[in-house]
């Protein structure tokens, strides 16, 4: 029997690295006051397609339901919570919600990302604003310093900024011409120039695509970026500059304007933003930015939105690139036994143990000693229950680690159960 294509089963420790985020994600969330909240894993097709249109049924799992409603399994996070937000007409803003779970795509299967994976979303409702924007990429920067991740950096831009030049370099205001560029900028990360203007020189002037191509390729700072480009022809410069001067105030110091972020999705109405790992080739962790066309979509002429999701199982490989996350072994500890005689003995231990909240593994099977050890090496200490030190009123502690050993009483362990993880105090 085999798995659909696309999917996995989520084994112990990667079950654990994404706890890892999980608990990271809702501590900071929780700190900069997000609620949070988990929209339901299944909408109306319908609804789906408020954001992405109707070809988004290519890219997601969709089916009729017993009552033959037309329904589809998310893709992430923001449309259900712009539902939501949408629908609640006497909800205080701005709202700040924060989701972190599992999402559907039918996308063809990749490194870092299956057709189920999980995502972390933190999303700010209410009237559009700078510092809400600002916010925003702090905590998704601050996320990345509390997971140790090193040589992370922020590419911000302003969707308003880059279709600017596109109607002044094609002498243009075609929304089809403008949507077309900005699906060729969002490629060159993934393609080679060559290749985009393949794509795209029958429809397209060959030496204005090179243009566009080129003006994505600018990026550094304020100083940096006014170097190489006359920025004063540009939309929404003077937001950018803002945005950016906010951030550094903020602390953020791993920022960099970036002309070549626009993320692909049509809806984003304004600042843009993409998170990246200098030395890795897995592509974006996260991504993001202010989608205020959404929640018109929705019915909230009066709601601004800007959000950011981030990939998780691509964040753990990145952590696993770094050796952030390797695989230590717990404070657990191995409760094992000489004979079936103290067999009885070192069950009560072991119940003793879990009662105070001390992980605790145990044979249950029988078995001799030797193959008991398996279920040791998991562990941290091991306490061996035998018939010489037993009859003393003892048993014998190992680090599984360095090997060392030393005994402790049954009676200073039943007052005491957490000194077993002391052993070098013993």
């Amino acid at each position: 029997m085999e798995l659909p294509r696309g999917m996995k089963d989520f084994e112990e420790q990667e079950n654990a690295n994404i706890e890892h985020i999980r608990y990271h994600f809702k501590k900071l969330s929780n700190l900069y006051g997000f609620s949070f909240m988990d929209p339901s894993p299944i909408e109306l097709l319908s609804v789906l397609e408020t954001k992405s249109g109707p070809a988004i049924k290519d890219e997601i799992y969709y089916f009729k339901d017993k009552g033959d409603r037309e329904v589809a399994l998310r893709f992430d996070f923001t449309v259900g919570l712009t539902r939501y937000i949408s629908s609640q007409k006497s909800i205080k803003l701005p709202a700040k919600i924060s989701s972190f779970g599992g999402v559907f795509r039918y996308d063809e299967p990749q490194k870092g990302r299956y057709r189920y994976f999980h995502q972390w979303d933190i999303e700010v409702y209410g009237k559009a604003n700078l510092e809400s924007e600002a916010e925003i990429i702090e905590l998704t920067s601050r996320l990345f310093d509390s997971l140790l991740l090193k040589d992370i950096t922020v590419d911000i831009n302003h969707r308003n900024l880059v279709e600017s030049y596109i109607n002044q370099l094609f002498d243009s205001k075609d929304p089809q011409l403008v949507g077309d560029i900005l699906r060729a900028v969002d490629k060159i990360a993934k393609k080679s120039k060559q290749e985009i203007i393949e794509e795209f020189k029958d429809r397209y002037d060959t030496e204005k695509l090179e243009k566009i191509l080129e003006f994505s390729q600018i990026k550094g700072t304020i100083a940096e970026v006014e170097k190489q480009f006359d920025t004063s022809t540009l939309a929404s410069w003077d937001d950018l500059k803002k945005l950016f001067e906010s951030l550094e105030n903020r602390g953020v110091s791993n920022i960099r304007i970036n002309f070549g972020i626009v993320r692909g999705l049509d809806y984003y109405s304004g600042m843009v933003f993409e998170v990246f790992d200098k030395n890795s080739t897995l592509g974006a962790l996260a991504g993001g930015g202010r989608y205020d066309s959404l929640t018109k979509a929705f019915g909230r002429e009066d709601l601004g939105a800007a959000g950011v999701a981030g990939g998780v199982e691509r964040i753990i490989l990145t952590m696993q690139e770094q050796k952030i996350l390797a695989e230590a072994k717990p404070n657990r500890v191995a409760v094992l036994y000489i004979n079936d005689e103290m067999q009885k003995v070192a069950m009560s231990i072991a119940s003793l143990l879990r009662l105070n909240n001390i992980p605790t593994d145990i044979d249950l099977a029988g078995r001799n000693l030797k193959k008991q050890m398996d279920i040791a090496n998991n562990a941290r200490i091991s306490i061996i229950v035998g018939p010489q030190e037993l009859e003393e009123g003892n048993v014998v502690m190992r680090d599984m680690q360095n090997g060392t050993e030393g005994t402790i009483s049954l009676e200073k362990l039943t007052e005491d159960p957490n000194s077993v993880l002391n052993l070098e105090k013993l």
